[in-house]
């Protein structure tokens, strides 16, 4: 499995009373492939995977590689602030078929450099799959240090990083200084074709949910050394880039996805719809895209 392209951080579709709207779910899988990811995320901080139970997480993951058969990696967000519980999803999702896993650093324990790679050790030990690990220090409270992740890539599981730390200095740094067959992807869309440039290998995007052929196109571009090309796509892209992220995702994409007519439906709390005056903003952009029609 090659770990790399535009990989889609799926939402969980969910119908009116906030059950998760499975029909809706294939439907968005089946549009995924159609427009050329490479990969799909179900249950990660894009899927609401906090508020998902365990029995919709079984099948959650049980739709998505069915629906996927192989056409796109599937890789399911496994990581929880439990090492116990990661251990108990990273197992579950390799044996309904996933690819991978992406782990995410604990949140909330906020746990030191060293707990940070027993963590993982403790994952890589236990199941025997691929695991990428995921830094998001906005919202676990710790960054993973670049000589912590050396470590962790010297394990035999560790494949990739997602890196959504917000720092391209930090990016190129775990660039440079790690093996060169450790995949550093992006987690912020807006970075995606700086990090490419400095030698990433693409992106776990949200934005994709909306626009996976352009966001597709523009990976598959930078990556074949066309930046030009990838350049008007990411500039094309910069406006619903930005208010993608005007409120907590996934809280705009799923929005944005509701106005385009696409299955998404509301946020389960304490996430909620966005504020009137953003939702209006969210529409104004989506509007300069004629690849949607707007409701």
């Amino acid at each position: 499995m090659r770990i790399e392209g535009c990989i889609t951080a799926l939402v969980t579709p969910f119908d009116t009373a906030l059950g998760v709207d499975y029909a809706g779910l294939r439907e968005n899988v089946r549009f995924q492939i159609a427009n050329g990811v490479s990969g799909l995320v179900p249950l990660g901080t894009t899927g609401e995977s906090p508020t998902i139970t365990d029995d919709e997480r079984e099948k959650i993951v049980s739709a998505v590689v069915d629906e996927a058969n192989g056409k796109a990696a599937v890789i399911v967000g496994a990581g929880t602030n439990s090492t116990e519980k990661t251990i108990k999803y990273a197992r579950q999702a390799k044996d309904l078929g996933a690819d991978a896993v992406l782990i995410v650093s604990p949140y909330y324990n906020k746990p030191t450099q060293e707990g940070l790679y027993r963590h993982f050790k403790a994952v890589n030990d236990a199941v025997a799959m691929p695991v990428i690990v995921y830094n998001i220090q906005g919202r676990t409270g710790v960054n993973i240090e670049t000589p912590t992740l050396l470590r962790m890539s010297g394990l035999t599981n560790v494949r990739a990083v997602k890196e959504a730390s917000g720092s391209i200095s930090q990016m190129m740094d775990v660039i440079a200084q790690l093996p060169k067959d450790f995949i550093v992807l992006s987690g912020d869309d807006n970075m995606t074709l700086p990090l490419i440039a400095a030698g990433g290998r693409g992106v776990i995007s949200v934005v994709s949910n909306l626009f996976p052929r352009m966001v597709s196109d523009m990976v598959s571009h930078a990556l074949k050394g066309d930046f030009e090309s990838a350049r008007k796509l990411h500039y094309k892209l910069m406006p619903i880039f930005k208010t993608a992220f005007i409120e907590t995702n996934p809280m705009p994409i799923k929005a944005a996805m509701n106005f385009a007519g696409m299955p998404a439906g509301g946020c389960r709390l304490p996430l909620c719809e966005l504020q009137p005056q953003n939702a209006e903003k969210l529409k104004a952009v989506l509007r300069q895209y004629q690849e949607l029609t707007i409701a």
